[in-house]
């Protein structure tokens, strides 16, 4: 790498020592988890914090092979409102393993007695638990094959469970475990899955979790679109920097975690970050407006001819449907966040959205749906429906989803489906010229839903309109 105008690491890296193991190094963790502690490490502190980023999954061999080929530097590069473009190399991560080519090294990393959190962004669907009832998942083959006696650990599960068990082997204290994924209640289903898996393998073992490890929650924020081969080509043209894996993301960045770490931490509150006693009224709030605003305008903005999600966020009937489920819907469902005024934050995400700068793509914000919609929309859904509040906006947006799902756009253009479940999503959304309902019909999903005349009248209604008429007529029969 070289660079010209890109600001560059403070600190000696070669003095900094790794406190933090983060499982799911891609382009969110290195535009806010990483660059808080670089930020830290700037100013001469946290420098025993340093990362070292763990890939789990077949494809994490890329990033093994870009971060390594850089002594796991890279450009982080921020797309203002203006067009400007600021740019800095983010020196955090210290060092990068791909836990399939050696387990036992992973494993050991974590058992040093040096680490003192695991974070992870392994996805909303990384914590292999049921969409309905939050129950890990015994019956995974990869979970089944990881319990077996004398497995090589082939899981973030397998892996940390092993390190925790030699950590209280050799009377180590054990680490935090610091989930950063857009869940409600991160930390608590990170205990779950965790201790679950551990109780499977050992009884005894998932007792002591369950006792002596912290699973702190978190609310994370920032628009951060996937790198494109356009990005790496501008980022060398404007910085003279030659990079494999850049981050662009949004100059906004939001991060509020509990603060509890029997080990300690960062001082991150010195780099921004809201550190306080009750995540979850920021956290609800940016699932349910931000997040599931995001899944608004994906389905609808794809079927309607756009590409990306400042093209959507800047046409009014779009607008209308964000503003109408935000207010009428979501916000119903919030309690009161402190030091937070929801029409500035609704305004803002408006202004976020329409960032053409970012360049975030709606086929980004459709991906892994069969995750989202449940954790994202459906709890808004529930509790409306509870209350006996209104659920048109939310159910008009399952409805764009489902439309989607049947893999073909307005024009007669395929779409692509990126999901763990496509194929069943595929299948049901097939199945709906004989049966409307089918698609929401799958309980492991959607629970109940499709018994709930309060939420399938308007669903339907969305739904007749997207296959007869088109999105924009259905998002004008929602707004009339």
């Amino acid at each position: 790498m070289s660079a010209s105008g890109v600001k560059q690491p403070q600190y000696d890296r070669s003095s900094t020592t790794v406190g933090i193991v983060h499982f799911g190094v891609g382009g969110f963790h290195r535009a806010h988890q990483a660059m808080v502690v670089d930020t830290l490490m700037n100013e001469g502190k946290a420098l025993d914090w340093a990362i070292c980023g763990v890939g789990v999954l077949p494809h994490d061999r890329a990033m093994r092979d870009a971060l390594a080929a850089q002594d796991c530097l890279y450009t982080l590069v921020l797309k203002h409102e203006d067009g400007t473009r600021e740019a800095r190399t983010i020196g955090s991560i210290k060092e990068y393993l791909f836990a399939p080519d050696d387990p036992d090294r992973v494993i050991e990393r974590m058992a040093d007695p040096a680490v003192r959190i695991v974070s992870l962004t392994i996805t909303e669907g990384g914590y292999n638990t049921n969409q309905v009832t939050g129950e890990f998942d015994d019956g995974n083959p990869d979970v089944v094959a990881d319990l077996a006696d004398g497995v090589r650990p082939r899981t973030v599960f397998g892996l940390v469970t092993e390190a925790l068990r030699r950590r209280r082997q050799r009377g180590v204290a054990p680490f935090t475990i610091m989930s950063c994924d857009n869940i409600q209640g991160n930390g608590g289903v990170a205990a779950r899955a965790f201790t679950r898996f551990a109780s499977l393998r050992d009884p005894e073992l998932g007792d002591w979790i369950e006792r002596n490890v912290s699973f702190p929650n978190s609310m994370v924020d920032r628009i951060t679109p996937v790198t494109t081969d356009e990005d790496r080509q501008s980022i060398a043209a404007e910085f003279s920097v030659t990079d494999a894996w850049p981050v662009v993301a949004e100059p906004f960045f939001q991060w509020v975690l509990e603060d509890a770490f029997p080990l300690g931490r960062p001082p991150y509150e010195e780099a921004g970050v809201q550190v306080v006693g009750d995540v979850e009224p920021y956290e609800l709030m940016k699932l349910r407006l931000l997040n599931a605003g995001h899944q608004a305008i994906a389905y609808f903005g794809v079927l309607a001819g756009y590409t990306y999600a400042h093209e959507a966020a800047r046409d009014p009937l779009f607008v209308g449907l964000l503003r109408r489920y935000w207010s009428q819907e979501a916000r119903p469902t919030l309690r009161p966040v402190p030091g937070v005024d929801l029409d500035e934050y609704t305004d803002e995400l408006l202004q976020r959205f329409g960032n053409e700068y970012v360049r975030d793509t709606l086929a980004r914000l459709a991906t892994d749906s069969s995750d989202r919609i449940p954790k994202w929309l459906l709890p808004v859904v529930r509790d409306q429906l509870a209350a006996g509040g209104e659920v048109d906006a939310a159910a008009a947006i399952v409805a764009s989803w489902a439309r989607y799902a049947e893999g073909v756009d307005e024009t007669g253009n395929p779409i692509s489906i990126v999901d763990r479940y496509a194929a069943e999503r595929h299948a049901a959304a097939l199945e709906q010229a004989a049966d409307p309902l089918a698609f929401v019909r799958d309980e492991s999903l959607f629970g109940s839903l499709a018994a709930e005349s309060a939420f399938t009248e308007p669903y339907l209604r969305t739904l007749a309109l997207l296959q007869a008429t088109g999105a924009r007529a259905a998002l004008k029969a929602l707004a009339d």
